[in-house]
């Protein structure tokens, strides 16, 4: 199959099944009572995340843990740099002081121990259980703290999309186990595409995780996150992209790795740097006055475009 066509068949299959995973998830969630901003840091942010996992996953099993890595680290600079700078052009956004006092300095806490783990370019087994046994913390800890506001709050929020009530339970069901089917099923397109497009490229698997698999897997925050702004949820935006980051570290590195240790040649500290500084930097600016302004969301997407031409040249494209 031409790898374009594999690539673009893949990102299809892999966007709607995320779609699909992401609303059966959330209605489940509205069952079990789940707060608006918990709902956006676990079920919408680990479900649009999913693209990523299987993404990673697959790669690494398939003996492409560059572009496993790459992914996650390019996805991570792409979550706040292009999603969140796009979003706040649309309209500033509000950071609720949950996000700013504890979500955000655990996303920096975790990229600062991604740094660490990768400055050798390898990602061992027992590294990846550590990151395993972080998320499931991070989990239990988040749900927890779910019952401070009521399962009416939640489905104020999401009334839009769900309905005054969840779906029935059989649909909300049949929705995630066919989103699950179709996130492996174009996980094996995308990442075959993508393989091939970097042997023609002559560019390194790092570069393709950084650059067209990153951008591709995280549609469905774009998605997520430009829709919540529309609807004035600020905090299911940021919620969003914030949990995706840290279950994108936790989970997917540490399942990716689990599977098969993980070796990454071509990546550099630069690119890891820049995921650390940008996390870094959402804080002061969330803390500011407890919104990202316009200037300042177009401060995040004129790093991007810098960071993406920095690779670009990089790789001799």
């Amino acid at each position: 199959m031409n790898p374009w066509l594999a690539l673009i068949l893949g990102l299809v299959i892999l966007y709607f099944g995320a779609q699909a995973l992401v609303k059966g998830g959330a209605s489940l969630a509205l069952r079990l009572g789940l707060t608006p901003l918990v709902i956006g840091l676990t079920v919408m942010a680990f479900g649009t995340s999913s693209p990523e996992m299987v993404v990673s996953v697959q790669a690494a099993t398939t003996g492409n843990g560059a572009i496993s890595i790459g992914n996650v680290v390019g996805s991570n600079i792409c979550n706040i740099a292009l999603i969140l700078g796009l979003c706040a052009l649309i309209t500033p956004l509000t950071a609720s002081a949950q996000v700013i006092r504890r979500e955000v300095p655990i996303m920096i806490g975790v990229s600062v121990v991604t740094l660490l783990m990768l400055i050798d370019g390898h990602l061992a087994r027992w590294e990846g259980a550590l990151l395993l046994v972080g998320l499931v913390t991070y989990t239990v800890l988040t749900v927890k703290q779910a019952r401070a506001e009521t399962a009416t709050e939640a489905a104020k929020e999401f009334a839009d999309e769900l309905g005054t009530k969840p779906a029935p339970l059989g649909v909300s069901v049949a929705l995630v186990i066919g989103g699950l089917g179709a996130l492996i099923a174009g996980s094996h397109f995308f990442v075959q595409g993508a393989v091939r497009l970097a042997e023609s490229w002559g560019m390194s698997q790092v570069a393709i995780g950084l650059t067209i698999v990153a951008v591709g897997t995280s549609l469905p925050e774009l998605a997520t996150s430009v829709v919540a702004v529309f609807r004035k949820e600020s905090d299911v935006a940021i919620g969003n992209v914030v949990g995706s980051n840290i279950f994108n570290v936790l989970g997917i590195l540490g399942i990716a790795a689990l599977v098969k240790p993980i070796d990454a040649p071509g990546l550099e500290w630069g690119d890891l740097g820049v995921m650390l500084v940008i996390a870094v930097a959402l804080l002061p600016l969330a803390k500011s006055d407890g919104h990202v302004n316009r200037w300042e969301g177009a401060g995040l997407l004129a790093v991007y475009v810098g960071y993406t031409a920095w690779l670009l040249v990089r790789a001799g494209a």
